[in-house]
């Protein structure tokens, strides 16, 4: 009708048939990583085309929802809960938090389920350590291998070597791939018999074991102004945590993919050389390097009686991620560059009860502690470019300090908010002269990720405060 104004249709999704089902994708030439101009559906064939392997990372495992609705370049959200609406053929399962609480998770084990999850907006894929038949008991040990910044890439690759070396000693089998972003993962299949808390207990046994074997590369440190080289972290084996799977296009700008390796590949592995464009031929050429990956079941038993061993030389627990409550055996929860009374008064149950009351204001505080490390906080952002925007206008302000400073002094750490990550960075001015250090300034950048929250903790588990809150169309 004349003068009146027409909306325009919406794009048709594109019907692909994969397997005998019909799967829907909507928006099909969305274009998920403008750098490169790859769109949803280039995603989702993708993935068909090395799903093989991509479902042997996740088949039967619950997952956790990492969506990303407008792409790579834009923001994401965790979805736990399986979506309300969802095709007869999509299976979940219950699965319990750390704090008690269920909710249903997706289940992929087929290409036409792994096809629906990734046009809800999954670039990668985070699966849970544990199979449907067994939700308490992992299948998996993962060895995370994080570098600071400033590490050489080849730094990497030997600390990727030594850990091989420990966990044949100990009877493992260790099934590395590039992050796709920084790192290296190397996967271990064990056998469904240890909990979470000994799976993770072995994690950490390794890691300490590698920094031994190789002191100037590789740290178990858990907090970062502690650590140098290359990172074990050994929490990503805690329950409820999550690493992106073998095959998982990551939200890079070249859209780069977190591939399977053999272990003579890793002495000469560019992690640039895996994207989205390049991995599937990749894979038709030279096969699946983690096809044999289930048939490697081993036993943790070795790494468990060095653990012990450890916990006899007094090396006890590490710290656990913050979000989770306080661990019997734990060392206090508090960075070095805090810490003002001795253990003993710091773990008596009073302290403990007044921390729990008050954790949430001392995260927002900004009243800086006497400090073993010189550190000051530049910002607290909602993106990670707002916080290093502020990084360069403080550098900007501190022109003398800039020489001092070494890659690992600058600690941009990604936390943990309501339902997605916020980014912290503060400067370790340790290499500064003292009479150069600039004292504590008023952040950059000032974000409070829980203005308003009124839930009943930090679990990680209420993930959207208003469960019907609309979200944009992948």
């Amino acid at each position: 009708m004349e003068g009146r104004y027409c909306s325009p249709m919406p794009p048709r999704p594109e019907l692909l048939t994969v397997d005998g089902r019909e799967v829907a994708i909507s928006n099909p030439e969305k274009v998920f990583f403008p750098a490169t101009g790859q769109t949803k559906l280039e995603l989702v064939r993708y993935y068909l085309a090395v799903a093989e392997g991509a479902l042997r990372g996740v088949a039967r495992r619950p997952m956790a929802l990492k969506r990303y609705p407008n792409g790579a370049a834009g923001e994401f959200f965790f979805q736990k809960r399986a979506p309300e609406s969802r095709p007869s053929w999509i299976a979940t399962v219950t699965l319990a938090f750390p704090s008690g609480r269920t909710a249903d998770e997706i289940v992929v084990s087929d290409p036409a389920q792994l096809a629906w999850v990734v046009n809800l907006g999954c670039i990668d894929l985070n699966p849970h350590p544990v199979r449907v038949t067994d939700l308490e008991h992992p299948d998996e040990l993962r060895i995370d291998l994080d570098p600071v910044p400033g590490v050489p890439w080849d730094d990497m690759r030997r600390v990727a070597l030594v850990t091989r070396e420990v966990l044949e000693e100990h009877g493992l089998v260790g099934w590395p791939k590039t992050s796709g972003s920084r790192g290296i993962h190397v996967n271990v299949r064990v056998a469904p018999r240890w909990t979470f808390s000994q799976v993770r207990r072995a994690a950490l046994a390794l890691a300490r074991e590698v920094e031994r074997r190789a002191p100037q590369l590789a740290t178990s440190k858990w907090w970062k102004e502690e650590r140098h080289g290359v990172f074990l972290d050994y929490n990503q084996n805690a329950k409820d945590r999550t690493v992106a799977s073998a095959y998982s296009v990551r939200p890079t700008p070249d859209a780069r993919v977190s591939m399977p390796l053999r272990w003579h590949e890793v002495a000469d592995v560019e992690p640039a050389d895996f994207t989205m464009a390049t991995v599937p031929a990749l894979v038709a050429e030279r096969g699946d390097a983690s096809a044999g990956i289930d048939e490697a079941i081993g036993s943790l038993e070795a790494l468990l009686e060095l653990s012990v061993r450890h916990e006899a030389e007094g090396l006890g627990d590490a710290p656990w991620p913050p979000n989770y409550r306080k661990q019997a055996g734990e060392p206090p929860r508090v960075q070095p560059s805090r810490q003002r009374r001795d253990a003993a008064d710091y773990d008596t149950p009073e302290a403990e009860a007044a921390r729990d009351k008050a954790r949430a204001a001392l995260e927002r505080r900004l009243t800086r502690r006497q400090s073993r490390f010189p550190l000051v906080e530049i910002a607290r952002a909602e993106k990670e470019a707002e916080a290093l925007a502020g990084l360069e206008r403080w550098k900007a302000r501190h022109p003398r300090v800039v020489p001092f400073l070494e890659p690992r002094d600058v600690l941009v750490d990604s936390m943990r908010g309501r339902s997605t990550t916020w980014t912290r960075i503060r400067v370790n001015l340790q290499h500064v002269p003292e009479g150069l250090r600039p004292s504590q300034e008023p952040l950059e950048v000032d974000y409070d990720p829980w203005a308003g929250w009124e839930g009943p903790d930090r679990s990680g588990e209420f993930q959207r405060p208003d469960r019907k809150a609309k979200v944009p169309r992948p």
